[in-house]
C-alpha cells in the first residue's frame, strides 16, 4: 500500500512545486520570517535584560519556535483542501480516481503530499531561526524542548490536513470547502494560544499530553477519512443540498423505531436495545468517572490542606440554612429544584454539544471536572480523622443515586454522538450514522435523564441538606 501511496505523493509534490503561488509563500515564511522573528527576540531579549528579568528570555525563545514552524505548516491546509475537490473542479480527478490502486493508498498519498512540502519548509524555518539566534548571541535550545516543538509542529500538520482532506473529499467545490475550513482553524488557533500559555509559564510537561491527543487526533482523522472515502460518490456528487425534509424524516424513524410509538414500546424494547447497543460507552463512561475519583484523590495527597484547617468538622444549623438561601454564582446554581435541574440540563447538553465537534472527547473531560472535585474532597477529610464514606453517604449518595446514573448515561451517548462518524457501519453515511446517534440520544434525555435529573434537583434540594445536618450539624 505505502509503494503506491507515494507514488501519488510524488506526482501531487511534483504539481504542487510548480505552483508559484504555493511555492513563493513557503520560501518567504521559510527565509524571511526566521529573520524577523530572530531580530524581534534580540530586541525583546536586550529590553528585559535591562530591568533583570533574565526569565523572559528563556520562556520566549521557545514561545518563538513554535510560531516559526507553525506559520509554513499553515499552507498544508491549503493544498490539503484543493487534493480532491480542486481537481474536480480542474477537471483532472476522474484520471486519478481511475487508477488502479486501493482507496487507502490513493488517501494517504494524497494526505502525504498536502502535508510533506509545508512541514519540510516548517522544519527548514524553525532551523534557520535558531541557527539565526546562536550566531548573534549563542543561545542553544534544550533538546527536550526542540523536540516537543517539532513533535508538536507534525502532529498539528497532520491534524489539520487529515481534517482537510476528509473534508476535500466530501464537498463539491472549493469555496464550500475553504467555508468549511473553519471548524479545523479556529480549534488549531485556540490550541496554538493554550500552547503559549503553557510555554511562558514553563509547564513543558502538560506538552507531552497535548502531543499524545494530538497523535490520538491524528488517527481518528485518518481513519475515518479512510473509512468514508468513495470514489463513486465523489465523483456522482454534483452538488451539496441541505434537505431539512429528509433530515427530519430520517430523525423521526430513528426516533420513533420501527413498532407502534408508546411509552410501553419505548421502555420496554426501544430503551433497553439502545442501553445494550452502547454499552461499550457506558462502560467507558464508567471508568472515566473512576478514573476522576482517583485524579482527584490524587491531586488531594500532593497537595494536603494545611495543619491548621484541621478540627472538628461540624455545621451551624442556622447557618447552614441561612446559606441554602444565598442566590447561585456563576457556575453553580441556587439551592433549589428548579434551579438545579436546568442546571444540570446546561451542563448535558453543552457536553453533548462539545462532544460532538470533538469525536466525544470533551463530552468526557467535563465529566472529569466535578467528579474529581468530589474525589479531592473526599481524599482532602480523610487525614482530617473523618470518614471518606460518610461524606459520600451525606453529600452525594441521596441525590447521586439519581444524578450520578443519567449523567453517566447522557455522556455516553453523546460520547456516541461525536464518535458516529468516524466510522459507520458498512452502507451507511456518516451524516446518516450521526442522525441515528441523535435520535438515540433525544430519545435517552426525554425518557431517563429527564426524570432521573427532575428526582436528583428534588431531593438535593430538600433531602441532602437534611442528611448533612443531621450527621454533621449535630
Amino acid at each position: 500500500m505505502l509503494t503506491d501511496a507515494l507514488i501519488i505523493t510524488r506526482r501531487e509534490i511534483r504539481d504542487s512545486l510548480r505552483d508559484w503561488r504555493i511555492v513563493a509563500p513557503i520560501i518567504i515564511l521559510t527565509l524571511i520570517f526566521p529573520w524577523i522573528m530572530n531580530l524581534s527576540t534580540r530586541v525583546a531579549i536586550n529590553f528585559v535584560e535591562e530591568y533583570n528579568a533574565v526569565i523572559i528570555p528563556l520562556r520566549l525563545v521557545p514561545f518563538a519556535m513554535m510560531i516559526v514552524g507553525f506559520f509554513p505548516i499553515s499552507f498544508s491546509l491549503i493544498i490539503a483542501l484543493e487534493t480532491f475537490v480542486g481537481e474536480k473542479e480542474r477537471n483532472s480527478l476522474e484520471p486519478l480516481l481511475g487508477t488502479p490502486i486501493a482507496d487507502a493508498s490513493l488517501y494517504v498519498g494524497k494526505l502525504l503530499s498536502a502535508m510533506l512540502p509545508p512541514l519540510f519548509a516548517s522544519y527548514l524555518g524553525v532551523g534557520a531561526y535558531l541557527l539565526g539566534l546562536f550566531l548573534s548571541i549563542q543561545y542553544a535550545p534544550d533538546g527536550t524542548i526542540l523536540a516537543q516543538i517539532i513533535l508538536l509542529t507534525t502532529m498539528e500538520a497532520l491534524v489539520m490536513v487529515a481534517g482537510a482532506v476528509v473534508v476535500s473529499s466530501h464537498t463539491t467545490s472549493v469555496r464550500a470547502a475553504n467555508l468549511l475550513a473553519s471548524f479545523i482553524i479556529i480549534p488549531m488557533a485556540f490550541l496554538l494560544q493554550a500552547e503559549s500559555v503553557l510555554l511562558f509559564w514553563g509547564q513543558y510537561d502538560v506538552l507531552w499530553y497535548i502531543i499524545l491527543a494530538l497523535l490520538i487526533a491524528d488517527i481518528i482523522l485518518i481513519r475515518t477519512g479512510v473509512r468514508t472515502f468513495n470514489r463513486e460518490e465523489i465523483l456522482a456528487r454534483e452538488i451539496d443540498e441541505l434537505n431539512l425534509g429528509s433530515m427530519w424524516r430520517n430523525f423521526r424513524r430513528h426516533f420513533v423505531g420501527a413498532e407502534k410509538f408508546s411509552m410501553r414500546q419505548i421502555y420496554r424494547a426501544d430503551l433497553p436495545q439502545m442501553l445494550r447497543a452502547n454499552r461499550l460507552a457506558i462502560g467507558f463512561t464508567v471508568l472515566t468517572v473512576i478514573g476522576g475519583l482517583a485524579l482527584g484523590a490524587g491531586f488531594a495527597i500532593l497537595h494536603p490542606l494545611p495543619a491548621i484547617t484541621s478540627g472538628p468538622f461540624h455545621f451551624d444549623p442556622a447557618l447552614f440554612k441561612e446559606q441554602l438561601q444565598v442566590p447561585g454564582f456563576s457556575l453553580l446554581p441556587q439551592i433549589s429544584t428548579l434551579d438545579i435541574f436546568f442546571h444540570n440540563i446546561r451542563a448535558l447538553l453543552l457536553a453533548a454539544v462539545l462532544g460532538m465537534f470533538s469525536f466525544g472527547s470533551l463530552a468526557l473531560i467535563l465529566l472529569l471536572a466535578p467528579i474529581g472535585v468530589v474525589g479531592f474532597l473526599a481524599a482532602e477529610i480523610a487525614p482530617l480523622g473523618y470518614d471518606p464514606l460518610t461524606f459520600f453517604a451525606a453529600f452525594i449518595l441521596p441525590h447521586g443515586i439519581f444524578e450520578l446514573p443519567a449523567v453517566i448515561l447522557a455522556t455516553a451517548f453523546s460520547l456516541r454522538v461525536g464518535a458516529s462518524i468516524i466510522a459507520p457501519p458498512p452502507g451507511i453515511t456518516a451524516g446518516e450514522n450521526l442522525l441515528r446517534a441523535l435520535a438515540d440520544l433525544v430519545k435517552l434525555f426525554v425518557f431517563i435523564v429527564l426524570p432521573l435529573l427532575l428526582v436528583a434537583a428534588w431531593t438535593e434540594a430538600n433531602v441532602t441538606p437534611q442528611i448533612v445536618l443531621w450527621i454533621y450539624g449535630r
